[in-house]
């Protein structure tokens, strides 16, 4: 079970940081809209259009990665304080309450607008050039496929975690600052308890004597 998780996790990954990559091309296409229009004063017909189109598409592209790696936006003040068991209870939860229905809803609406697009060879309006964005339109229910089975690897983690105690394994490759600082914090709290606990015993041992 575990390598099946981890194998969505992968596949998701691998999806996200492939799209990461428009980060380059849309700096890359910023920086010489810039150029020809202040430099060459000749601004490019297609920049805007290229610009929203990446952007999307790295936007939505890294959802299920994020997800991937539990890094969605959360109450943590209030989260973190909860044990596993508790957590994965309230997760469950709001899978099924929420996040499943958005999902489907999103995969449905996504299709009709990617279908409706694709049969009028829709083109943009929003500059001269007007390329074509049925392409674009096609990756909203592609991604709320990859988010569906992303959701489905998360309620099976949530109910490894509520047998077990502990959440199961998960890939790792990024951790917010915030975590990182958290992480290190709790580590040298436990080794100043050990320590502190240590020199009590060690204080009792000698006044034994």
């Amino acid at each position: 079970m575990q390598s099946i998780l981890l194998g969505v996790d992968r596949v998701n990954a691998f999806i996200g940081k492939l799209f990461a990559w428009c980060i380059v091309i849309l700096m890359a296409a910023i920086c010489y809209e810039v150029f020809r229009r202040y430099v060459l004063r000749d601004p490019t017909t297609w920049a805007y259009d290229v610009s929203l189109m990446l952007y999307g598409a790295l936007f939505m592209m890294a959802g299920a990665y994020t997800l991937s790696r539990n890094g969605h936006v959360r109450g943590d003040f209030i989260y973190r304080k909860w044990s596993p068991r508790t957590q994965a209870k309230s997760d469950l939860v709001l899978y099924f309450l929420f996040y499943f229905p958005g999902i489907l809803a999103l995969i449905y609406s996504g299709w009709g607008y990617f279908y409706l697009s694709y049969l009028l060879n829709e083109h943009s309006s929003f500059s001269p050039e007007g390329p074509v964005i049925w392409p674009f339109k096609a990756i909203i229910p592609f991604v709320g496929v990859m988010m569906l089975f992303q959701g489905i690897v998360e309620v099976v983690r949530c109910w490894i975690c509520i047998r077990d105690g502990d959440w199961p394994q998960r890939l790792h490759d990024v951790e917010e600052l915030e975590k990182v600082i958290l992480d290190e914090a709790a580590a040298k709290a436990a080794l100043e308890e050990q320590a502190a606990n240590a020199a009590e015993r060690e204080g009792t041992t000698r006044g034994s004597l």
